[in-house]
């Protein structure tokens, strides 16, 4: 007897849909190098899966039913991740902002806005199951744009600073605008920490992200090449925070990214980070002149309040920097040990004894920016018109080193066209009794 074609369609459709619900199962769960050799193998598994069809498998029955209440959307909710996104202004040139609220299912929320990829904050638990937001922020945009020591920022296209806004590469000299003194500092007075980013959420089975990017045009704050620059923040069940930037040039330019969290485990509105304990996977640091630019030395940190080698209360030694440059506080770069360059690495640890909060930061950086936030209490103002005091937190600023275009034997910072600059920083959540 001849099928209709409706009927013949509708057993093709049953099918597929059975093959794509008993396919998503065996995805689900996996790793990523997992899902991809599943995938490659889909063929076989259809076949297989159609031999179960035809037995007439009452999972199979089960499974169909489970088809019409979305199960893709209920997996994820499964999870414990989520992703949800807000308005939050919009930018001088009427481009709208958002925030996106990020949270996995340990208790941990972050809260990022693609104004400068600025990380808003990230509220983590203590011993006790007490949550608070432990990195600075401000209450508005406004803020952001026009009171902000770069909290939370990310910074490009070259963070730290370059002595006089000028350097030599192919031959050309280029000149930078001047913004921190006699320097050129995070990549100039509307770095990447003023523009907005183009951003897309990121979501699998065990972690939640972020991915935003953002074009620097060809002399952009005097720098070379159309840069097409790209940062994924990505938040998973082990309580990490990863940040991964990547990039891509047209024309050979300098470039250093990284980010300008100010970190207080205690809570960011409980004072200040002094009381907290420090410990910095760094032998040496570099030597810098009276405006913060490396003389090019590196020397070690032995016998030198730089010595967080083992653990050390941020507030027990600083004291001893006298260096009218360093404003009565850290604010230097520590060469991180790595056993091959580039690799990934535990580069600090902080920790709150009160809250027992710790975090741990690992980098494929060479070096990491210490800065104790040495401003005037009252420069800054947080949420709810709360008043930062001196020392609000730390940064722990994972990056190339400062004025590297400048110098010879520090790593190389040139990214030429054909080629991808990628750096990865992790932070790590914990607590201990």
């Amino acid at each position: 007897m001849m099928k209709s074609t409706r009927g013949v369609m509708g057993a093709k459709l049953i099918k597929i849909v059975f093959f794509g619900k008993y396919f998503f199962r065996r995805l689900h769960g996996r790793g990523r190098g997992e899902r991809h050799r599943l995938i490659c193998t889909a063929g076989s598994d259809k076949i297989r899966f159609m031999q179960e069809f035809r037995r007439g498998s009452v999972l199979g029955l089960f499974t169909l039913l489970l088809m019409f209440t979305n199960p893709d959307v209920k997996a994820r909710e499964q999870t414990g991740f989520s992703i949800e996104k807000a308005p939050f202004g919009s930018a001088p040139d009427g481009e709208a902002v958002d925030l996106f609220t990020l949270k996995n299912p340990k208790g941990i929320t972050v809260k990022v806005i693609n104004y400068g990829a600025i990380i808003y904050s990230v509220e983590v638990p203590d011993r006790n199951g007490q949550t608070a937001n432990i990195t600075a922020n401000c209450a508005s945009l406004a803020d952001y744009e026009r009171r902000s020591p770069c909290f939370g920022a990310l910074i490009g296209r070259y963070a730290n600073r370059i002595a006089g806004g000028r350097f030599t590469l192919d031959g050309h000299e280029y000149s930078l605008p001047l913004n921190g003194g006699p320097n050129h500092i995070h990549g100039g007075p509307k770095g990447f920490d003023k523009l907005v980013w183009h951003a897309e959420p990121v979501q699998v089975h065990d972690l939640v992200g972020l991915k935003l990017t953002y074009t620097s045009k060809d002399g952009e704050n005097g720098y070379p090449g159309n840069l097409t620059c790209t940062v994924l923040y990505e938040l998973n069940n082990r309580n990490e925070w990863k940040m991964d930037y990547s990039a891509t040039s047209d024309k050979a330019t300098p470039i250093n990214i990284s980010n300008h969290a100010y970190w207080n485990l205690a809570g960011v509105y409980s004072g200040t980070v002094l009381d907290q304990v420090l410990t910095v996977n760094a032998d040496r640091y570099l030597l810098a002149d009276s405006t913060l630019i490396p003389t090019g030395d590196i020397v070690p940190v032995e016998d030198t309040p730089l010595d967080f080698r083992t653990p050390h209360v941020l507030g027990q030694r600083i004291s001893l920097i006298k260096e009218k440059q360093f404003g009565g506080g850290y604010d230097h770069c520590l060469v991180v040990n790595h056993k091959t360059p580039g690799d990934l690495v535990l580069a600090a640890k902080l920790k709150d004894p009160k809250s027992g909060r710790t975090m741990e930061v690992f980098t494929t950086e060479p070096g990491v920016q210490i800065f104790t936030a040495n401003f005037e209490s009252g420069a800054f103002m947080g949420p709810s018109s709360y008043v930062y005091p001196r020392h609000l937190g730390v940064c722990l600023e994972c990056q190339h080193y400062p004025d590297s275009p400048n110098k010879p034997n520090f790593p190389s910072t040139i990214l030429r066209p054909g080629q991808t600059y990628h750096a990865t920083t992790v932070h790590k959540f914990g607590v201990e009794p």
